[in-house]
C-alpha cells in the first residue's frame, strides 16, 4: 500500500509550501493546519499524524509523531525510514484508510501530551 494518495501527496507539498513560508517569516505562522494522513503500525502501537511534506525535500514529512512509548511529539520524519520499517510477517507501516482529521494538528498534540498517546 502506498503511504499517500495522489491528492494526498498534493495538499501535503501544499501545506509544506505554507510552513516553508511561514518559517521564512513571508508569511504570518498559522496553527490551525489538519494533519492530512494517519499512519500506524498494524503490529504494535506506534502512530504518525503527518500534516506536511517539505517541498524542497520530499522526504522529509512533519506531524504528530507517537512510537507507543508515551511521549508522543511534534517533529519530523523520513518517508524512507517510514516505508523501511518491517514488522512480524513483512507487515509494513499503513495508512488509515477511514481516518479524517476533526481538528488541527495542535490540538492533537495537546491532546497526546495529556494522555501520554495520539488521540484519535
Amino acid at each position: 500500500m502506498k503511504l499517500f494518495t495522489k491528492s494526498q501527496m498534493e495538499e501535503l507539498l501544499k501545506n509544506g509550501a505554507i510552513a516553508n513560508r511561514e518559517r521564512l517569516g513571508e508569511i504570518e505562522e498559522e496553527m490551525t493546519r489538519k494533519p492530512v494522513v494517519k499512519l500506524f503500525t498494524p503490529w504494535g502501537s506506534a502512530t504518525w499524524l503527518i500534516s506536511e511534506i517539505d517541498p524542497d525535500d520530499q522526504d522529509i514529512a512533519f506531524g504528530l509523531c507517537d512510537l507507543g512509548m508515551g511521549c508522543p511529539e511534534l517533529g519530523s520524519v523520513s518517508i524512507a525510514e517510514l516505508l523501511s520499517v518491517s514488522g512480524p510477517m513483512g507487515l509494513r507501516v499503513e495508512r488509515d484508510l477511514h481516518w479524517s482529521a476533526e481538528k488541527p494538528l495542535v490540538a492533537y498534540a495537546d491532546d497526546a501530551r495529556l494522555h501520554n498517546a495520539i488521540q484519535t
